[in-house]
Formats: structure tokens, C-alpha cells, sequence
């Protein structure tokens, strides 16, 4: 019987090896430095890479390298081991007494406290043909490249997802249906164990649909593999914030978690699967998706409440950063809502590095007209040539990283009045002006916004440029001042199309020609959907799913001429005391009310009128003003007969009084509806 098990056990340790050499792909670097180094060109080869990466599959065909050139090879699993320096020469000690010996160990993070004494007091005996392979997730120390000794005798070997052609061909030996491929590999991108997961759970499930998502099992065995355990809640919890935020900086985690963001942060930028970047930490793509997916599953409502969180940190730094960090607080904004609409499709999310924005300068402009002639046509760079000298500070550009070469670049004009020049030489601008007019002029002191963007051909659709135009178009939109209107104009066959739609900016109106090419303008009132609305629509699209947030619109605001308002104003004088007629007035849906914050618009209402009328008190010039007005609107005075009366005032007097202070609180309560509150005022 122990002969016969023995060679099923030897039978199946075959089918098992055979299995997997077949399902090996790619790592032809990684193998030709093992080569190297068992001809001599190293002694130490450390390898490093986040769970799951494919470290153990590469260890195995290190091993049949090694036997295959005929070396005696030592596999040792650090799991097993306990973290000392007795066990682990008793299981590895061989190596230091044959000089073709190879010892490779596996899972070294798991006794990471002996790589002290590995460096200091086992690796220096070895023979000096030997040669050791230590893999773990973490990085060595850099006390190994700071010590000159090193230099020759240690190769580094960072792990990284398998290339995107490597990925595709391990789905296809696994037997992955052709219409599944596509799915499973923007989840799992290049990362080994994902792959092999989905593609175990793809080929099981054959009739599945081309809509493969991860399921629960899967992403469970990923949790425990990539991540494992946490030393809290809080750390927990900061992880699942790196997860959904582009990037994690302390103050992110701070607004989020006060107590203890500093240790945290210095938590996660250890952890082996999270990187580092300039503008923050970021996990790997797997880890991400894992954590944000068993997060929205486990718990929903926590997911939200994080989400709401970072949105508000975010939306609040876009508004009060500097212009040069604008493009980076956006970026961070748009990221959490990848997941929405098309926002993944016209994204890209890796510029930095690649192109860089830059200020515009008069010698620019000959390029540029140069650049949207080519793009567009001859009408639309001498439109570019009017407005560089007229506007040049609504222009930006975009240039190649590496050579300064201009790539792309966009404008964003600020304009107060139509004029006779502008309407001849750039159509656009002239259609802009006359939609707003056709649904809601503006009114004093506000602006309307055209945005065009001109990208050379390599750089559209989703790519680095586009990104920051994105982001920079947006970033004006919510850091704008009296902005009334902004107009995208846009090719009409442009794709964009259906995704500003998802935005909340929609093709109204007119459209304009510029030579032989048609123009749409996608347009956004601001009065009426304000910023903070616009945002909000945002999150109900991601939390609540596309259908349920479109069926509900964002709340719209009533954009009022000055005579629409200041007639508002005098009816809810005298319905001051009615509730019902107040929470009818359109002054309920204006901005001044509904950024008030009450979740009663005719209280609301009713407050900032007595405000207004308060505010008389102070001025002694407008004393006899108050007066009438609180005795007549405040005071419930039946008539103005009696409250002329009240006051000791003959009636035209009264009506004077009453008049005046009536027009001094429509200006106030106008001002506050166009400035905001000025001046201490609530």
C-alpha cells in the first residue's frame, strides 16, 4: 500500500508541475537574470512584489533553472519557519557548505526581523559560487545598496503584474472564453492570482454573462491573500480611504480620521502593495478594487459616508487651493466618481509626468493658431488669434514632458457683453450670447464662460491631456465668480457627447459654424444648478446608480431678473405672516434661500426678510424706514391706515417711509442674491 500511494503521490506531483509550467507566461527578464546569476553575476537576488504578484509561481521555475543546470537547489518556505536564527540555519545552513548550492526562500516577509542578521551574519559565509534567492512583499532595507560591499553581490528584483500581452495569453491557457477576457482583465489588469481566481471562477461558470464581475468568494480569497489582517478598525479604515481616494495624503486622512492620521499615513506608505507618488499614496490597482468592492457590498452606508467625506475635502481644496494645485485637487474629485457614466471611457488618470500644463506667452500665439488650424480650420485659428490678444489669460497649454513639444491646449473666455467684432470673427462666442439670451440673460455683474479645447491627433480621446483640460474646465466651473453661464463647444460628431450629458451639460439651443465645421455648445446655468448641486447630483449618480439619480434631477434654483425679484420681495411682504403664500413665492427656489441651509424654504425666507429689515435699524439715516416696516409687516398692523396711525405719522408720510425702506430691502436681499452675503450678514 505505501508503495502504491507513493507512486500516486509521485503520479499527481507531476500532473500538478506539468499544470503549472504550461500556465507560466511572460517574466523572460526576470528568468534571464536568474541565468545570470547562476553563471556568477551575483550572489544575492532579492525579489520583492505585493501579494499575489506571482512570486511563488516564478520561485518554482527558478528551481527547475537551477536543477536543470544541474545545481542542488534548497527550497525553503519562510511560513513554516519560526523567526530565528537557530531555525533558519538548521533548515538552510547547507547552502554555506556547497558551493553550487542554490537556496531559494519564499514568503521572507514572514521572519523580515532576520534580515539584519541574513545580511550581517549568514550571507557573508557563503561560498562564493552559492547563490540564495530571498522573495518576499517587502523591499530590502536600504542598508544593503548603502554598503559598497553589496554593490556586486546583490541584485534587487522588483515584481511587477505580468505585461498586458503576458495577462491575455495566461486567460487563454486557462481556457477563458473569448467574450470574458475583456472584463476579467480590467479587473485583474496584470496581477497573477487575480487572473488565475477569475479565470478559475470564469471557466466554471461558462454561461456567464460578458458583464463578469468579481464575485464574493473571489473577492473574499483576495482580502485574505493581498491584504490579510489589520491592527484595527482605524487601520482598516484607512486603507479603504487610500482605496477609493486617487491619492491619500495626511490631511485626507486627518479630515477623515483626526486622531490618528500621522501614524496611519505612516502605516500605509510601509504597507508593500501601496506606492508612493509626489502627489500622495495610491494602492496597487488590484488592492483597490478588492477594498472598494467589499467595502460597497459589506457595508453601504458606511461606503457613502466615507465617499460624502472625501468628496467635501475635496470639492473644498478645488475651491480654495492655488491655480498651479487646481488640475491635482480636480483630478482627485473626478477619481472617485470613475465609476459613473462613461467618466472611465474619457479618462486616463496618467498624465502625471507625461505632459505638463503651462502659462500662455505671447510667442505662443503663432503656434497656437498654427496648431488649431490643423486641428479645426483656418476660421477657428484666426478666432484664436482675436482672442490671445484680447484674453490671454484664458489660454492654457499642454506640453510633451520630455521635449516642451505643444500637444494640446484649450481656452476658457470670460465674457460680459456681446460685441459687434467678437460676433464677426468667432461665431461661437456670438451663439453663446445669444442662447443665454433665450433662456436666461444675464444679469448685473455676471459672466458667461465658452471653454474650446484643441488637442494634436495622438492626444485625443482618453490620454494626459485631455485629462487636465477635463480637469481644468471643471476647476474654473467651481471656483468661478458670478458665472452665469458656461458653453463647451464642441464638434458636432464629437463622442464626448453622450458623457457631458452625464454631466449635467446638454447641447441646448443654436448651434454655431465656424468655416464648414458645426459647432455644438454644451451649456450649464450655474444660477440654477449650483456648484455644490452640480456635486451632489455626482454622488447620487455613483451611490444610487445612473437610472435612480437621472429620475431624480438636480435641484433647480430660479434664476429672477432684478424687477422678477424685487416684485417677489413685495409680495412676501405683505404674506409674511402666511406660511403657505410664502413657501409658494419663487424666492423659496432663488440662491439666496436655498443656500440659507434650512430645511424649511418659507422659514427661510421669512428670516432673511426680517434680516434685511434689521439691517435698517443700524443706519439712522433709514430709522423712520424701520419703523414703517416693522409696524407694518412685523407688528400686523391691519392696515396702513393703522399703522400710519400707530406711528403719529400723517398717511403720504407713511406711504414714503414705507416705500423707501420697502425699495432698501429689495436691494439688499438683490445684493445678497448676486454677492453672496457681504459684510457680516447672515
Amino acid at each position: 500500500m505505501s508503495s502504491g500511494g507513493e507512486q500516486d503521490l509521485t503520479v499527481l506531483e507531476g500532473r500538478l508541475q506539468a499544470m503549472r509550467e504550461r500556465t507560466f507566461v511572460g517574466r523572460e527578464e526576470e528568468l534571464g537574470l536568474f541565468r545570470s546569476a547562476l553563471r556568477g553575476a551575483c550572489n544575492v537576488l532579492y525579489v520583492h512584489g505585493p501579494g499575489g504578484v506571482g512570486k511563488s509561481a516564478l520561485l518554482r521555475r527558478f528551481e527547475q533553472e537551477a536543477k536543470a543546470a544541474g545545481r542542488p537547489v534548497t527550497l525553503l518556505n519562510a511560513y513554516t519557519l519560526d523567526p530565528t536564527p537557530a531555525e533558519f540555519e538548521a533548515e538552510a545552513g547547507s547552502v554555506l557548505g556547497d558551493e553550487r548550492g542554490v537556496l531559494i526562500i519564499d514568503t521572507f516577509e514572514r521572519v523580515q526581523g532576520l534580515e539584519g542578521w541574513l545580511r550581517e551574519r549568514f550571507l557573508p559565509r557563503l561560498p562564493v559560487g552559492a547563490l540564495v534567492v530571498v522573495a518576499g512583499r517587502i523591499a530590502p532595507d536600504l542598508l544593503w545598496t548603502a554598503d559598497p560591499g553589496w554593490a556586486e553581490a546583490l541584485r534587487v528584483m522588483p515584481l511587477r503584474d505580468l505585461a498586458p500581452a503576458d495577462a491575455a495569453e495566461l486567460l487563454d491557457v486557462r481556457g477563458v472564453a473569448d467574450d470574458l477576457r475583456g472584463p476579467l482583465l480590467a479587473f485583474a489588469g496584470g496581477h497573477a492570482l487575480t487572473l488565475s481566481l477569475g479565470a478559475a471562477v470564469a471557466v466554471k461558470d461558462r454561461g456567464a454573462s460578458s458583464r463578469w464581475t468579481p464575485a464574493q468568494d473571489v473577492i473574499s480569497t483576495l482580502l485574505d491573500q493581498l491584504v490579510g489582517e489589520v491592527p484595527s478598525a482605524a487601520h482598516r479604515h484607512a486603507l479603504e480611504v487610500c482605496a477609493h481616494s486617487y491619492v491619500t495624503t495626511e490631511d485626507l486622512l486627518r479630515e477623515i480620521l483626526p486622531d490618528d492620521a500621522a501614524s496611519l499615513f505612516a502605516w500605509l506608505r510601509r504597507l508593500p502593495f501601496v506606492e508612493s507618488s509626489r502627489l500622495g499614496l495610491f494602492p496597487h490597482d488590484v488592492v483597490r478594487e478588492v477594498l472598494e468592492a467589499d467595502l460597497r457590498w459589506r457595508d453601504p452606508q458606511g461606503y457613502a459616508d466615507m465617499h460624502r467625506r472625501i468628496t467635501a475635502f475635496l470639492a473644498d481644496r478645488t475651491r480654495v487651493t492655488s491655480d498651479a494645485e487646481v488640475l491635482g485637487a480636480v483630478g482627485s474629485l473626478f477619481y472617485l466618481h470613475r465609476a459613473v457614466g462613461s467618466t472611465a471611457e474619457f479618462h486616463s488618470w496618467r498624465g502625471d509626468g507625461e505632459v505638463y500644463e503651462d502659462a500662455f506667452r505671447p510667442e505662443d500665439a503663432e503656434a497656437l493658431a498654427r496648431m488649431a488650424s490643423e486641428v479645426e480650420n483656418d476660421e477657428s485659428g484666426t478666432a484664436v488669434t482675436y482672442w490671445t490678444v484680447r484674453q490671454p489669460q484664458a489660454f492654457r497649454l499642454y506640453r510633451r514632458a520630455e521635449t516642451g513639444e505643444l500637444v494640446g491646449f484649450c481656452s476658457w473666455l470670460r465674457l460680459y457683453e456681446p460685441s459687434e467684432e467678437e460676433s464677426r470673427i468667432d461665431p461661437i462666442a456670438a451663439t453663446a450670447w445669444a442662447n443665454a439670451r433665450a433662456m436666461a440673460p444675464l444679469r448685473p455683474g455676471e459672466h458667461l464662460a465658452v471653454g474650446r479645447t484643441w488637442v494634436c491627433a495622438e492626444y485625443r480621446g482618453a490620454s494626459p491631456v485631455t485629462d487636465l483640460i477635463q480637469w481644468r474646465a471643471i476647476g474654473y466651473c467651481l471656483r468661478a465668480d458670478r458665472m452665469a453661464w458656461s458653453f463647451m463647444a464642441m464638434r458636432d460628431d464629437d463622442p464626448m457627447r453622450d458623457y457631458l450629458r452625464t454631466y449635467d451639460m446638454h447641447d441646448v439651443g443654436e448651434h454655431a459654424w465656424l468655416g464648414s465645421t458645426e459647432y455644438a455648445l454644451f451649456a450649464h446655468d450655474w444660477r440654477a444648478v449650483s456648484a455644490q448641486a452640480w456635486l451632489d447630483r455626482l454622488d447620487r449618480l455613483l451611490l444610487e446608480g445612473m437610472q435612480e439619480a437621472v429620475a431624480v434631477p438636480a435641484p433647480s434654483m430660479a434664476v429672477l431678473s432684478q424687477g422678477e425679484f424685487a416684485d417677489a420681495v413685495r409680495k412676501a411682504l405683505r404674506h409674511l405672516s402666511r406660511p403657505g403664500e410664502l413657501a409658494a413665492s419663487p424666492l423659496t427656489r432663488t440662491r439666496i434661500v436655498v443656500e440659507h441651509g434650512d430645511t424649511d424654504p418659507a422659514k427661510a425666507l421669512r428670516d432673511l426678510i426680517e434680516q434685511a429689515i434689521g439691517h435698517l435699524s443700524g443706519d439712522p439715516r433709514a430709522d423712520k424706514f424701520h419703523r414703517a416696516l416693522v409696524t407694518t409687516y412685523l407688528r400686523g398692523a391691519p392696515t396702513q391706515e393703522v399703522a400710519a396711525e400707530r406711528l403719529g405719522l400723517p398717511f403720504t408720510t407713511y406711504r414714503r417711509h414705507l416705500a423707501a425702506g420697502i425699495e432698501r430691502v429689495c436691494e439688499d436681499l438683490w445684493h445678497r442674491e448676486i454677492y453672496g452675503a457681504v459684510d457680516g450678514r447672515g
